[in-house]
């Protein structure tokens, strides 16, 4: 020891019964008594935590990496379709159409087309700038995004007849990322229209509001809901599905959960089977 003391000194120990035991020491020698002094702390639950902590740490990484590809490939395979479709939509001669219903139609799907160039795009920039490690925080307007969101998706709101109830009146405007927010109508929307209650049109209420000085924004809707005894801890993990509808894929909601967490804010869910759900988004800003 060179008459030093040595301090938080790790090791590990095999016991009789074969477990693993992690000790931490203290020593001080005292030359003048020729002794060691030593304290030994049991460190194995620390040592425990830190390799969960780690293997979580490495599970993360690894569905960065899967999440970062698959939008590298996503954006990739969807660009020459889309822009084949605004190809054939500059060949159309409009002027040979009479039907104002078609006319309609064709001009919702060429809306359609270019948002989800623009949204492409704007999500290919986003990953060769920065890998969302620096995201854009801005003066949002809810209508306006959920406008667009509504114009994207108005053949799935029209056939379902949906009942969409929006009320901003507590606040329009929020400091976040435009394309998150919208990303965040998307994806709520569409959940809650795909799983409404069989036979029943779906109905649906955004709603934003102030509570305790922070910004909120409830979406409710009277679907199926969810059992949270069973679910509560897995409803935004990737991948994880509630429902047995086929184009369901586990993604949507842990979007949602990462856009908000990502800037600071917190988002809670409410619901019963076939009594809907209300998620609560906590702004924090």
């Amino acid at each position: 020891y060179n008459n030093k003391p040595l301090l938080n000194f790790e090791n590990r120990y095999l016991t009789k019964s074969g477990e693993i035991v992690w000790l931490s020491w203290t020593s001080m020698p005292l030359d003048s008594e020729k002794l060691v002094y030593a304290i030994a702390k049991n460190i194995t639950h620390k040592k425990r935590v830190e390799e969960e902590r780690n293997l979580l740490l490495a599970n993360l990484t690894q569905i960065n990496k899967e999440l970062t590809v698959l939008s590298h490939k996503t954006s990739h395979d969807l660009k020459s379709p889309i822009n084949n479709m605004l190809s054939v939509f500059s060949l159309i001669d409009v002027s040979k159409i009479n039907d104002p219903e078609t006319l309609e139609l064709i001009n919702i799907l060429k809306l359609t087309s270019e948002n989800l160039k623009q949204t492409l795009n704007d999500s290919i920039d986003e990953l060769v700038e920065n890998e969302n490690v620096n995201t854009q925080i801005e003066d949002v307007n809810l209508k306006e995004s959920l406008d667009e969101v509504l114009v994207s998706i108005n053949s799935l709101v029209r056939d379902s007849k949906a009942i969409i109830d929006v009320d901003f009146s507590a606040f329009e405007n929020i400091t976040f990322n435009n394309s998150y927010i919208k990303s965040i109508f998307l994806n709520l929307l569409t959940n809650s229209i795909k799983y409404a209650k069989r036979d029943h049109a779906p109905v649906i209420k955004i709603q934003s509001r102030r509570i305790n000085g922070i910004n909120q924004l409830t979406f409710s809707d009277e679907g199926q809901g969810f059992d949270m005894d069973k679910v509560r801890d897995k409803i935004f993990g990737l991948y994880e599905k509630f429902h047995s509808n086929s184009d369901s894929n586990g993604i949507g909601l842990y979007l949602v959960y990462n856009h908000i967490t990502s800037l600071g804010g917190r988002i809670a869910v409410e619901s019963k089977i076939n009594e809907g759900a209300t998620f609560t988004i906590s702004f924090k800003y």
